[in-house]
Parts: structure tokens; C-alpha cells; sequence
């Protein structure tokens, strides 16, 4: 038959974008025949002709000249044909999910020449190669051929070019005595061959892009497909697939359809221990077909117990690595928060923040790490577990200091930008890191990214007893979300638990300032009688070290101590015994004892002489930061309402709340809206105020702020009576009730009764 009506017949084809079988569907001739034509084996009938013409919308008189001169040339013998060759393994059984990647495939069938599918050891490449493969049996008519590469099979030396084309081409029927000895002579003859066939090519498991690029195709219409597990961006003209684990739903279907169906028991947890790998979940699912009394929970215990051993699926991705990634791999296995970026990566190797980013690139490359976000690194759990196996015998304290001085060292850098409410602790870093990124525009958006880490590393550092780091993470965190982030209780938690590693650094001010922060910590849940021992030893560690400043603002939080009993009087005298401490250069204590004087004057009833004690301070706020000025506006705003001025109290309260939606202190932003809710249900807005209080106390509960939220249910209360809502006030009422008394306010928790006894 003519090559030439041959190749007009694959372009008709290619230009119907259809499929082998939906283009036989079409034109109704079998797709065995169509192959055939397409070949150059046999001459199709004119009517046939003239059907794929109208498919792809072309003349068919253009094309009866050359079936003319085709039909009367000699025949190919369908008789006499070479067998067409076809290697690929046996499809997988149920093969499950992968429907975008599996539809990508088919289609790059059509477009391209070259497809290269990368994922991490075990996610199913191969799976879904073989699978797509035969499914493109019949697009394919020249031949299926399959090689493994052996780039990662343990105990397997790699085929290496010369031999892989050697058994390329010998598939494709080439006598040996044909087949050169050189690689490139190889490598011409193999893309020679394949131009004139339509093939698909399967080549498993390559180790990189120089392991294949002497076996792709060059001109002709065959198909190449490549599976490694590194990620092949050297092969520019090849189509990039890349596979991740799979989802949990199609995990799920993966493996009853592997164990040959449902058994009693929790899949999830089989399904976390294989780490959604379907090549894990094959093995698991196997085991489970060939033991009948065996249930889900059953299996689960066994791989707890690490009977199934999927790790080693990754031996031989280890064994690639030079040295310099392979300790960049097992530290990052070290890594407690769920990622992280080039900067803590450079601290917890001790490299430079560019070696750090070439290392974390090639851990990429291999899907040893993903990438799921631009510059954030995460380890699959169970790559975390091969490599904190891969060196048992490492003392991963050190990495793990490093790690905690950076974001230390970050938290440090960010004090300013999100501008602290109370006095900065003395936190010292044991060793800065190699580089930091540039925090002073970005400063609270890398707080709010990096918080999980940041806690993860903290837990990690006390049970380390990696003292320094925990320490300065425990007080830093604290300082940090009084206003940001609250859950109170949480923080004091870690007060609690790194109270040890304070002791044992033997540094008298850092112990102080941790008995400190843990006593505010303990009065903010409601413990005040564990809070006053812990202030007064911080009270007095801070006397002794001469430090007039720290003592001020530890008489101030036991001043804070009365004021939860409903003493204001008490708590005023101990408040102006600060204030007499602050020497004038200190002018931001100064300003935050002053202003907690003004607060408990409101609380006393005493408007005009709150109003008079912080009004000078406000220039002098101002000055400071925008914290310092919101929390003057706070008082002066309470004030004002205790003195008649409701307008003059909306406006300062709407200036407090500006100022910490600026700053992005949502708790704070909660107290000021209250503060605006309370004005205007003054005004006569009582449904404005309801509305300002709901939200309000949305934020409080997202912040798990429970002392605050009494605050806030006690006027809400009394807004939802002024709009004749006697049982949402009573609601109200009686959950401040509960949880003031559940924290120690017992002023509060009268206040609360108070309201409800009139609406119950």
C-alpha cells in the first residue's frame, strides 16, 4: 500500500481529535481495520475513505488520485506482517481514582509525544502508565513496548542507554547483527525506527533525565511515556504529570476494592498508617485478603506495630541523594509544625540561606518534599519516619535549638511591627540564624503563617529540654497574642510547662519574667489563688535584681488581681505604689501602669479623675505606638460615659477600634467594639448595639477569650433588654454568670446575678 495515502489517513485522523475507537464508532468500520489503513497494511474501500473525510471535514476528491494509485500499486500481506509487539505488564487490578491525571494522560496521547509522570515512591506511576497504556492499545497499532529502567529497584543495578536501546530495538524486530555498538549510533537507529511506526513507549522508573534522553522519540507520531521519581525538568519538549498521594475517598475505594471489600472496623486509621500511598494500601489491602479473621482494627495494630514495612519503598530514593541532601532530608524530618520555609530550613542546617534553597529544590525534584505553596516546604508522614530512621543515633536537640532561635529570632524582628501591648520580655538569642527575611512590612502576616510552627516548636524544644528556645517561645508567645490570638489557656499551659527550663537556665530576670507571665496567665483562666504567688515571687526576683520597671508592672497584674475580686480600691493603691516606681525615662511603663490606674478609677467610679490621669498620657501614647494610644482611648472613652458624654464615647471607642483592626489585634478590636456597643445603646440604638455586640463576642469566642467574654455578655445582656428581648438577656446573663464564676471575677459574677435575677 502507498506511505503516502497511509500518512493523508493519519491526518484525517489527527484532525478529527478523536479517538481510535470513537473515530471506528463514527465511520462505522472496526478499529482493528482502521489501525490497519492507518499502518499502510491494507487500502482501505473508497466508502470508508470518504467517511473519514466527513469526519474531519475535509474533500474527499482531493484524496481519490492517491487511493487510485494506492489500490493498484502491490499489497501488503496482513499474512506476511512482523506480529506487532506488545511488552506492557498486566493492568492493575482495580485501579482506582487518579481521573485527572489518568484523562491528561489520554488526551497528551493525542497532542504530544512525550509524557513524563513524577511522584514519590509508592504513589502509583507505574499504576496509572500501564493502565493508560492499555487503554491507547488500539491508538497504537506499531507496537507497546515497556522497559524498567531499574532507576530506583533496590538490589538492581540500573539499565543503563546502550542496553536500553539495545532491547528497544530488538523489540522493534532490528537484527542483532544491525544494532551498533555506540550509544548515539543506538540512539539514531531507535528514533530512525520508531519514526515510521505509531508505538507507545513505556519506560518505568527512570533515575533522571540523562537515564532517558538517548531514548526519546524524535520525528513520527509514536508515544513515549516516562515514570520517575524525580522530577525530569531538564526534558523540556516532555509533558510534566506529577502524582501526589491519593485522596482519602479514593484511598478508601482503593482498598476495599483491594482487599476484596469491606471488613469491621476503621479504614481511616489503616489509611493514615499507609499515608493514603496506594502502593502501601496494595500491600496492606493483601494482607488483609489472605486473612479472613482478621478485621480493619486488626490490620491497623499490625501496622502500628510496623509489620508492614512501606517505608522501604523510599531505600533507594536515599541512596541517590549526595550527602549534603541527605542531611538536609533527616533534618527536616526533625521539623514538628507541618512546613516550612527556605529561612528555617538555612537555621536548622546551619547553611546558607542559598545552599538551603538548592537543597530543599532537589528534595523536590526527587518528591522527597513537596512544594504546596510557593517557598513552604512539607514532608509526607511517612518520609518524616524514613528520615528520622535514617539516623537514629542523631541527637536532634542542637537542630531543633537552631530551629527555635530562628523563629525567636523572628519574633523578635516583628515586636515593633505588630506593636506589643505590654512590656517585652528579656529573651536573648542563643544563636541567630544564617539569614531572617525582611519582617518589617510582612511582619504580622509571618506571625499569623508561621504560628503552628512556632507552638510545634516549643512542645518539641521543653521535651527536648532545649531550655533557652523554649523559654523565649513560651514568654514570646505569651506577649505576643494577649491581643492577637488569644486562647488564654493554652498559653499558660506553656507557662506551665517550660516553668522548669526557666529554673534550671539559672538566669534570675528570665525566671521572673516567666513567673510573671504565668501568673497573668493563671488570673486571665480564673486562678488567682495559683496567680498571686507566682506574681509575688516575680515581684520580688525583680526587686532583687534592681529591676524597678519589672516590679512596677508585677505590682500592677497583683493590682489586676483585685480588681478581678471587685476590690478597686485595693487595687488603685497598688497601681499608684507603680506608678511611684517608673522612673520618667521609662516612658512606655509609665504610660501602661498609668493607664491601668485610669482603669480601676473607672471601675471605682471615679470618671474625672480617670479622665485627668490618662489624658496626659495620650501624646506620650502616641508617640509610642498605636496600641498604647488604644489602650488610652479605652479608658478615656469609659470615662466619658461615666460623666454623661455618650457621643464623645462613641467616637473615642470607634477610634480604639480603628486603631486595632490597623494592627490587626482582634481581641482588642472585640473590647473597643463592646465599648462602641455600650455608647450606643446610651444614644437610644439599642438594636445598632445588639448587632455591634454579636459581633463583638464572635471574636471573642474565635479567640477563646472566656475572662473577656464576661465583659462583653453583661452589656450585651442589658442591650437585649433595651430592645424588649428579655430571653436573650437572660441567656446572657446567666453564661456571664457561670463564667465569671468559673474564673474567680466575683465582682462580675454578682453583676450577672444582679441581671438575672430581675429577667429569670
Amino acid at each position: 500500500m502507498s506511505e503516502e495515502l497511509a500518512g493523508r489517513l493519519r491526518q484525517l485522523r489527527d484532525a478529527t481529535g478523536r479517538s481510535l475507537r470513537e473515530l471506528a464508532r463514527d465511520v462505522h468500520v472496526s478499529s482493528s481495520s482502521l489501525s490497519r489503513y492507518f499502518a499502510g497494511q491494507a487500502v482501505p474501500p473508497w466508502p470508508a475513505v470518504v467517511a473519514l473525510c466527513k469526519a474531519a471535514g475535509r474533500d474527499p476528491r482531493l484524496l481519490r488520485e492517491v487511493w487510485e494509485r494506492a489500490k493498484e500499486g502491490p499489497q501488503v500481506s496482513t499474512a506476511a506482517a512482523a506480529p506487532v509487539r506488545n511488552d506492557l505488564p498486566h493492568d492493575v487490578t482495580a485501579f482506582t481514582g487518579r481521573r485527572e491525571e489518568l484523562a491528561a494522560l489520554l488526551d497528551a496521547a493525542r497532542n504530544t509525544t512525550m509524557v513524563a509522570i513524577d511522584g514519590m515512591g509508592g504513589v502509583g506511576k507505574t499504576a496509572l502508565a500501564v493502565h493508560a497504556a492499555h487503554l491507547l492499545t488500539a491508538d497504537f497499532p506499531s507496537g507497546r513496548l515497556y522497559l524498567d529502567l531499574h532507576g530506583f529497584t533496590p538490589g538492581k543495578e540500573r539499565v543503563e542507554p546502550a542496553e536500553a536501546l539495545r532491547v528497544l530495538l530488538a523489540a522493534l524486530g532490528v537484527p542483532p547483527g544491525r544494532i551498533p555498538d555506540g550509544v548515539a549510533e543506538r540512539a539514531a537507529l531507535w528514533r530512525s525506527e520508531l519514526a515510521t511506526r505509531r508505538a507507545i513507549v513505556l519506560l518505568d522508573n527512570a533515575a533522571n533525565a540523562l537515564h532517558v534522553r538517548d531514548l526519546l522519540p524524535g520525528a513520527g507520531e509514536s508515544f513515549v511515556v516516562i515514570t520517575s521519581r524525580r522530577r525530569l525538568v531538564e526534558l523540556d519538549a516532555v509533558q510534566p504529570i506529577s502524582l501526589d498521594v491519593l485522596p482519602t475517598q479514593e484511598a478508601a475505594e482503593l482498598f476495599v476494592a483491594s482487599a476484596g471489600g469491606t471488613r469491621p472496623g476503621d479504614v481511616g486509621e489503616v489509611l493514615r498508617r499507609c499515608g493514603n500511598l496506594p502502593l502501601a494500601i496494595r500491600v496492606a489491602a493483601a494482607r488483609l485478603r489472605h486473612r479472613p479473621a482478621w478485621t480493619l482494627d486488626t490490620l491497623a495494630e499490625r501496622l502500628r506495630e510496623g509489620e508492614l514495612a512501606v517505608s522501604d519503598v523510599f531505600g533507594m530514593s536515599l541512596r541517590q541523594l549526595d550527602p549534603a541532601q541527605r542531611r538536609m532530608f533527616r533534618l527536616l524530618g526533625l521539623v514538628p509544625g507541618e512546613d516550612i520555609d527556605a529561612y528555617g530550613a538555612a537555621a536548622l542546617a546551619q547553611i546558607s540561606l542559598g545552599n538551603a534553597r538548592a537543597l530543599l529544590e532537589d528534595l523536590v525534584d526527587v518528591h522527597l518534599l513537596q512544594e504546596p505553596a510557593a517557598g513552604r516546604y512539607r514532608m509526607h508522614d511517612l518520609l518524616r519516619q524514613v528520615a528520622r530512621a535514617d539516623d537514629t543515633a542523631a541527637d536532634s536537640g542542637p537542630a531543633i535549638a537552631r530551629l527555635a532561635d530562628y523563629y525567636l529570632s523572628g519574633l523578635l524582628a516583628v515586636k515593633d511591627v505588630i506593636e506589643l501591648v505590654v512590656i517585652p520580655v528579656p529573651v536573648i538569642v542563643s544563636q541567630p540564624p544564617p539569614a531572617l527575611p525582611d519582617l518589617s512590612h510582612a511582619g504580622a502576616d509571618w506571625l499569623d503563617t508561621e504560628w503552628d510552627n512556632i507552638t510545634a516548636t516549643f512542645s518539641l524544644a521543653v521535651e527536648l529540654r532545649v531550655d533557652a528556645p523554649a523559654v523565649g517561645l513560651g514568654q514570646f508567645a505569651f506577649v505576643i497574642s494577649l491581643g492577637r490570638r488569644g486562647g488564654m489557656a493554652q498559653l499558660c499551659r506553656g507557662l506551665e510547662v517550660s516553668m522548669p527550663a526557666a529554673e534550671r537556665l539559672g538566669a534570675p530576670r528570665m525566671l521572673a519574667s516567666h513567673r510573671y507571665l504565668l501568673g497573668a496567665a493563671l488570673l486571665r483562666t480564673g486562678r488567682l489563688a495559683e496567680a498571686v504567688p507566682e506574681l509575688q515571687a516575680a515581684r520580688a526576683l525583680m526587686a532583687a535584681e534592681g529591676d524597678v520597671v519589672g516590679e512596677a508592672i508585677a505590682i500592677e497584674q497583683l493590682a489586676e488581681v483585685r480588681l478581678y475580686a471587685g476590690d478597686a480600691e485595693g487595687a488603685i493603691e497598688l497601681l499608684r505604689q507603680a506608678t511611684g516606681l517608673v522612673p520618667p525615662c521609662e516612658a512606655a511603663a509609665g504610660v501602661y501602669v498609668r493607664v491601668r490606674l485610669g482603669r480601676a478609677l473607672v471601675q471605682l467610679g471615679e470618671y474625672g479623675e480617670a479622665r485627668k490621669v490618662v489624658w496626659d498620657l495620650l501624646e506620650t501614647a502616641r508617640g509610642l505606638d498605636r496600641q498604647k494610644e488604644r489602650m488610652c482611648l479605652d479608658v478615656l472613652g469609659r470615662a466619658a460615659l461615666g460623666l454623661g458624654a455618650a457621643q464623645t464615647a462613641l467616637d473615642l471607642a470607634e477610634q480604639a477600634v480603628a486603631l486595632s483592626r490597623a494592627t490587626r489585634h482582634p481581641v482588642f478590636e472585640a473590647i473597643s467594639r463592646t465599648d462602641v456597643a455600650v455608647a450606643l445603646r446610651h444614644l437610644g440604638h439599642a438594636e445598632e448595639a445588639t448587632a455591634m455586640h454579636a459581633e463583638a463576642m464572635l471574636m471573642l469566642e474565635e479567640a477563646g477569650e472566656p475572662h473577656r467574654m464576661v465583659r462583653s455578655l453583661l452589656p450585651y445582656a442589658k442591650a437585649c433588654l433595651a430592645t424588649g428581648d428579655r430571653d436573650a438577656a437572660a441567656r446572657h446573663f446567666q453564661e456571664a454568670l457561670e463564667i465569671a464564676t468559673a474564673h474567680g471575677l466575683s465582682y462580675l459574677a454578682s453583676a450577672a446575678q444582679a441581671g438575672l435575677a430581675p429577667v429569670s
